[in-house]
């Protein structure tokens, strides 16, 4: 596949629901800190119609080796993906100031 050809990406409903999930604990705080943090993190996603094997693959003990990319949004998210021929999979959007047992750390 070409560099220059875009993919499509799909957002999980399961992502949809994890980034609205952080988007409403923040809004709760300042809803316009919210309202920015949220079209960044649209905004990352967007960029991934072009080149998404720029970042690198997410490799933990729990994770199948070289399934995931990851792109860290900020300082606070981490977006994780995968690519199928044409079409990229965000499957996670995960906030790091909370724990994931389920990923091995």
């Amino acid at each position: 596949m070409s560099e220059k050809q875009k993919y499509k990406v799909i957002v999980s409903d399961r992502a949809k629901r994890m980034l609205g999930s952080h988007v409403s604990f923040i809004a709760k705080l300042d809803k316009e800190v919210a309202k920015s943090k949220k079209q960044q993190i649209i905004k990352a996603l967007k960029s991934l119609v072009m080149v998404p094997q720029r970042f690198p693959f997410f490799n933990e003990t729990y994770i199948p080796f070289n399934k995931y990319h990851k792109m860290y949004v900020e300082k606070w998210y981490l977006v994780l993906y995968q690519i199928k021929d044409d079409t990229v999979y965000v499957d996670y959007i995960l906030d790091f100031r909370k724990e994931y047992d389920w990923l091995g750390k």
